[in-house]
């Protein structure tokens, strides 16, 4: 049997909240850089100074409008369970709190630039050139947000579009440091710092949204963890296998565990069945943990799939205690109530147990 990811059709909104975050980046990359240029004074016999300063503030506008827009269908599309004021405040969603947390930092600072410039003339030169300069922040955090929660952190095409934004920042970052008056000595610690940084952020990736799990270690509650990962019974021959009205079946796989930035505890249970029917089974399950050990659950999330059965049936756990848990799935209109006995090894990484189902 072979068991691959299912998912629910994606809708318009959240193809439209990858491709304007996308766009945003660029925009914002292009922007940094021109801003870069313009410190520089740097001009062209084609592009005289006003006409650069002119494009870069063009393409901080249209970066901000579409970082509005991704904003907007992010909330508007209702997968994630993510609000306005996620949007706005900083780390306070339950929904990969840090990386989506980064988001609205990088938004709130555009935001800063947008209103400063806006009553430029009643706050002051310096005061809107202290929030200009910060502003360039925004870059950075809001790459980092894109590699830490964005839907396509792990293809290929964006490994492309950050690393071709880093190193066009870099590019016009030596440029500046080289016509710099800081001496051999500030440009050299400068320098350092930047490549620092860069290799720094590759670490984290290569560790974090490039490595496997990163979905849960990011805060993705275990609702969502379990509709993601829904397995699919690949049938080994045409002829599909009813399945019986009860069974007992042997229950053997892994455990993992993870903690959100918000405290709450995700627990992985993914093991195969044999005996009585063969087949996957996947739970997930969310919850705080307890001071005496365990969880307390909040959420869940249970898949099933037979062996020769194109019918995946899903649901949720509706009784815990202990290692003994009671979920309930369905498929169609075909319901299964199941019973399942789980005995952990001593590491707490392996999981043995019985599964009865019975049709409900």
């Amino acid at each position: 049997m072979n068991v691959v990811a299912a998912a629910t059709s994606p809708s318009f909104f959240w193809y439209l909240t990858r491709g304007s975050g996308a766009v945003a980046l660029v925009l914002l990359t292009l922007s940094i850089c021109l801003g870069i240029a313009t410190t520089m004074r740097w001009r062209t016999a084609s592009f005289p100074r006003f006409a650069v300063a002119g494009i870069h503030r063009s393409l901080t506008l249209l970066a901000i409008v579409f970082v509005g827009v991704h904003v907007a269908t992010t909330v508007l599309d209702g997968y994630a369970p993510i609000g306005w004021k996620d949007a706005i405040v900083p780390f306070a969603s339950h929904y990969r709190p840090v990386w989506l947390g980064l988001g609205a930092v990088a938004f709130d600072l555009l935001l800063a630039l947008v209103i400063t410039s806006l009553l430029r003339a009643r706050i002051g030169y310096r005061t809107w050139r202290a929030t200009h300069w910060l502003a360039y922040a925004s870059w950075p955090v809001a790459l980092v947000h894109a590699l830490g929660t964005g839907s396509d952190a792990r293809v290929g095409w964006l490994h492309g579009l950050a690393a071709a934004s880093i190193v066009a920042v870099l590019l016009a970052l030596t440029a500046r440091l080289a016509g710099a008056q800081s001496g051999a000595a500030g440009r050299l610690a400068a320098g350092a710092a930047v490549i620092a940084t860069v290799l720094g952020v590759g670490v984290w990736y290569r560790s974090g949204p490039g490595a496997s799990g990163w979905a849960a270690r990011a805060g993705t509650p275990a609702s969502l963890l379990a509709q993601r990962a829904t397995v699919r019974a690949t049938p080994t021959s045409t002829r599909f296998v009813s399945l019986p009205a009860s069974f007992d079946a042997q229950l053997a796989g892994t455990v993992t565990e993870s903690q959100s930035a918000s405290g709450m505890v995700d627990v992985h249970i993914d093991g195969t069945l044999s005996g009585g029917v063969r087949g996957r089974l996947r739970l997930v399950l969310e919850g705080i943990p307890l001071e005496e050990g365990g969880v307390s659950m909040t959420s869940s999330g249970v898949a099933f799939a037979a062996a020769g059965s194109p019918l995946v049936y899903q649901g949720s756990i509706v009784g815990l205690e202990g290692t003994r848990i009671s979920a309930r799935v369905g498929a169609g209109s075909k319901a299964i109530a199941l019973e399942i006995e789980l005995h952990l090894n001593a590491s707490q990484t392996h999981v043995t147990g019985v599964v009865r189902g019975t049709a409900a």
